[in-house]
């Protein structure tokens, strides 16, 4: 109370109105800021760079590119997956949708071990130790392929077929039986066109008004948001990419 009886209001209560300026300026409720950061999906450019890369070793192992062509088909490879593939898991990171983007890197790496080691071995030859990654390459492909099958179909189907490809490709340089290295092209050929699709399913969903060529199973009822903005956002500090930890 003053000295005429009026109450002196206390600028250092948080719980009042006519709190001090500089104790709002340092409330962490009040700094908190929410930002929104649109990313076009990558996925697209990715799958564009598998439809080039597993045509064109699918044509090698087939047969109708010559064998004496097998350094343009290593730097087909080498110029349109790896590079292609390396961005698309970059961004899946920033986004933090970790199955696009270790599957992404996967492909990646495995593309560009191939168009090396096709880029240096004799094209009728056998390679174990190409043999030998594929066989990991195509496991974890499969296993990331597990991952996304509930919430990407299109995805995980294009690399469940690329996991295929790698095995069979695997077991035909490690058995050195032209049966399987074409059965291996003739997988490769259907990966294409199926990464193909999701390279326009993908576009098509970016409309305002898409059609279901994704097949993404619809998103179910989300509670709203209850209680005060304190409550909201206690648990922020836990999430992926902002822990210090992941």
């Amino acid at each position: 109370m003053t000295e005429d009886g009026r109450e002196r209001r206390d600028d250092r209560d948080p719980a009042r109105p006519g709190r001090g300026r500089a104790e709002a300026l340092f409330d962490p409720i009040s700094l908190t800021r929410i930002v929104l950061r649109p990313v076009a999906n990558p996925l697209g450019l990715g799958f564009f760079g598998l439809a080039a890369a597993t045509l064109a070793l699918a044509g090698q192992e087939i047969g109708w590119i010559p064998a004496d062509e097998s350094v343009d088909v290593a730097v087909v490879i080498l110029a349109s997956a790896p590079l292609l593939q390396l961005i698309a898991c970059l961004v899946g990171f920033l986004t933090r949708d970790a199955v696009a983007a270790t599957g992404m890197g996967l492909l990646s790496a495995t593309w560009l071990i191939v168009g090396i080691v096709h880029l240096r071995a004799h094209p009728e030859g056998a390679s174990r130790a190409l043999g030998t990654f594929l066989v990991l390459a195509g496991v974890a492909l499969l296993l990331s392929a597990v991952t996304a099958a509930g919430t990407s179909p299109v995805p995980a189907a294009v690399m469940t077929t690329a996991g295929v490809r790698f095995l069979l490709t695997a077991a035909a340089e490690l058995s050195g039986s032209s049966a399987l290295r074409t059965a291996a092209g003739a997988v490769g050929c259907l990966l294409a066109g199926l990464a193909l699709y999701a390279v326009a399913a993908i576009e098509l969903e970016a409309r305002p008004h898409p059609s279901p060529p994704m097949l993404r199973p619809r998103p179910g009822v989300r509670p709203a948001p209850s209680g005060d903005l304190a409550g909201q956002i206690g648990t922020v500090e836990a999430e992926p990419g902002v822990r210090s930890h992941l």
